[in-house]
């Protein structure tokens, strides 16, 4: 399928994967609604999709705040027409630890990476059913799969993002619209620019954007990649409790 001329919504469309995918959409031809809290940021990607052919519009929000989110992809919408296609971005990765426990940090976790994912899809869901069709994509990540040392709050949101786009997929499948969960190994943005454990196979944004287009062209169901840190990820899934001590970098 083409995205020439769909009007697509990136949420944490500032940086790093949300934004590789605001230049390889504008490539596309696609009408692109780009939504996060920093204006200045936002404005730059926009100004890029634009050399690149798109139309670009910039909204303002934090993902985190429902009204704001509600809102600003309604004001995308008056300026560019329908959603198509959601793609929910915007989320935070921050390390966590036992000693001392921050009960705040994993708050701010899943407000920003599960709540975030639900009030982008408030601001588009109704009017998708009211047309029978659209496309409701989120990044998430491969470490949803398992609960790792140091990233329990991290892993534990992308675990509800993953099982909620699941729940979707199924309630919506009878509806028109397709939902898509896209779960990428490590990839070079300023989310992991200063973590200092091994890495493999990390991926650079607009490789790993060109991926997950692919992906989102084709209406993937469920998209992990690359295959070699998916192959890890469902081996670990199976190892005991003790060996993941041994071995998981903290």
């Amino acid at each position: 399928m083409s995205f020439a001329n769909q009007v697509i919504v990136i949420t944490g469309a500032s940086g790093g994967i949300g934004a590789a995918l605001s230049n390889a959409l504008a490539d596309e031809g696609c009408k692109l609604g780009l939504v996060a809290r920093n204006v200045e940021r936002l404005e730059k990607i926009a100004e890029e999709a634009r050399g690149r052919g798109a139309e670009a519009v910039i909204a303002v929000a934090d993902v985190g705040d429902r009204q704001q989110t509600v809102t600003a992809i309604q004001q995308v919408r008056d300026q560019l027409g329908p959603i198509d296609l959601l793609v929910a971005s915007a989320g935070l990765g921050d390390p966590d630890k036992i000693d001392p426990f921050d009960a705040e940090l994993f708050e701010r976790l899943m407000r920003a990476n599960w709540v975030g994912l639900v009030n982008a899809v408030e601001a588009v869901l109704p009017e998708m059913l009211q047309r029978g069709q659209g496309h409701l994509a989120v990044i998430s990540s491969l470490r949803g799969y398992k609960g790792l040392p140091g990233f329990a709050g991290y892993s534990a949101t992308k675990a509800a993002v993953n099982t909620f786009m699941e729940a979707l997929r199924v309630d919506l499948r009878d509806r028109g619209i397709s939902v898509t969960t896209i779960c990428p190994g490590f990839v070079r943005t300023p989310m992991t620019d200063y973590k200092e454990f091994p890495m493999p196979w990390i991926m650079e944004p607009d490789d790993a954007a060109r991926r997950i287009v692919h992906a989102l062209r084709r209406k993937r169901s469920v998209y992990n990649f690359p295959w070699q840190n998916n192959l890890r990820m469902q081996v670990a899934r199976l190892l005991p409790d003790w060996l993941i001590a041994r071995i998981a970098p903290r």
